[in-house]
């Protein structure tokens, strides 16, 4: 006596495949998840108990990156300014404006402003601001154009397989030592050649920057 109708060998032949393409369409949709704003935080603007507006103090106003970040050359991190250095304006201009109230009160308090950080790496990976800068490494290149934002926002994932990009060639990012600090750089058509000259400049050693010693110490 047979139990099943014979249809069921093709059901049973179905639900395998079925199965498998749900799996591989959960996969995929976790990948995209993983991949997406949502979770990177990329183009996403940051909230700031300040509302600090580079597209006006670096694009307008044309302050240089250092005069805020003043450990950015000498130390493996760029630094927050102290509230004496917003001070250093803002006690002469806009001394009664109601967005600047933290600032004031962070002054006179000697308590430090609370940033929130866009640009923040896991504890397990090692990044040293003042090496990539001296090695030819411009701030755009990781922050994108600061001087079109007016909030804050992470234009790279910063993810290991963004770095790795860099690290397996790094005469594609390279950029003379005058132009390091200029958000609005762009890379010439002979970048390749230029790089090329510049790593032997600058002393770059393409063997070991992938070994995973570099980053995970």
């Amino acid at each position: 006596m047979q139990v099943f109708h014979p249809s069921m060998n093709t059901i049973a032949k179905a639900s395998i495949v079925a199965g498998v393409l749900s799996l591989a369409l959960l996969v995929y949709a976790g990948v995209l998840v993983d991949r997406s704003p949502y979770v990177t935080r990329v183009n996403v603007p940051i909230d700031q108990p300040v509302q600090f507006s580079h597209e006006h103090h670096v694009g307008g106003l044309g302050i240089d990156c250092r005069y805020c970040h003043t450990s950015v050359e000498k130390s493996a991190f760029a630094g927050l300014p102290a509230t004496q250095v917003c001070m250093s304006c803002h006690s002469q201009i806009w001394t009664g404006s109601h967005m600047l109230q933290p600032v004031r009160e962070s002054y006179s308090s000697g308590n430090p402003i609370q940033w929130n950080r866009v640009h923040d790496l896991p504890d397990f990976a090692y990044f040293n601001h003042s090496v990539h800068v001296q090695k030819g490494i411009g701030c755009s290149s990781c922050h994108g154009n600061v001087a079109e934002m007016p909030l804050t926002w992470k234009v790279h994932s910063l993810r290991m397989e963004w770095c790795l990009n860099c690290h397996r060639q790094p005469e594609m990012y390279l950029r003379p030592k005058e132009e390091i600090f200029n958000p609005v750089y762009k890379a010439p058509a002979n970048q390749r050649e230029l790089g090329m000259k510049l790593k032997a400049d600058y002393h770059i050693r393409e063997f070991g920057l992938t070994n995973c010693s570099v980053c995970h110490k």
